[in-house]
């Protein structure tokens, strides 16, 4: 089995990466362990700050126990990144591994989520209605949102509109925590796969290990 590494930024992403993630990965040879950023150093409780520097002095810690390293943090809210898209995040992180230890390009995948965990959940808004007892009318809300955008990961990166707070200003109740990772696993990983194409192509290269390192 190859041991894989997930610096997660939060909970929710330790969460769905436990429960969705680890359990598809295992049948491709993959033994995946989420760990909260900060967590691997011992700096504190960890999670959130997300930074080119925080992320990569993670995964450069990460790449001395594990034979791949990969992440999961959202594109919202990564502190300083200016105009740069999740691709030049992204390669910035691996420049920063390498300088660190130098690196394995096989070994070594990080991952930005455009533009947060939450916008994967409008890949199926009706697994909302069962697990937040939101009212028909909140789902057709959401539907109304999803339907704005090409794939649900194009819902725009704002503070006031990012996915997240569309979800919370239609469903009050919304905890993102406790309800985010069950309709997740609600909506089904393949369901997610093929409404998200970005993160579709993250698994695959997840898939695709066994045969390359």
């Amino acid at each position: 089995m190859i041991r894989l590494a997930i610096s997660v930024e939060g909970p929710t992403e330790e969460e769905f990466s436990k429960a969705v993630l680890s359990t598809h990965l295992q049948s491709h040879g993959i033994e995946a362990q989420p760990i909260l950023l900060g967590r691997a150093r011992g700096s504190g409780a960890g999670g959130g700050n997300v930074t080119v520097g925080r992320l990569a002095s993670e995964m450069a810690h990460l790449y001395q126990s594990f034979d791949v390293v990969t992440s999961f943090v959202d594109f919202y809210g990564f502190r300083n990144k200016r105009d740069k898209t999740a691709e030049e995040l992204e390669a910035l992180v691996c420049r920063d591994v390498q300088q660190k230890v130098g690196w394995n390009q096989d070994r070594v995948l990080p991952y930005v989520q455009k533009h947060e965990f939450e916008g994967l959940l409008f890949s199926d808004v009706s697994a909302f209605s069962a697990l937040v007892d939101a009212p028909l009318k909140s789902i057709d809300l959401l539907r109304n949102i999803r339907s704005g955008f090409a794939t649900p990961e194009d819902i725009n990166d704002d503070w006031a509109t990012a996915p997240s707070r569309r979800i919370k200003g239609v469903i009050r109740r919304y905890r993102k925590r406790l309800h985010g990772p069950l309709v997740a696993m609600e909506i089904g990983l393949e369901a997610i796969r093929a409404e998200c194409p970005r993160f579709n192509e993250w698994v695959i290269g997840l898939e695709s290990l066994q045969g390359r390192i």
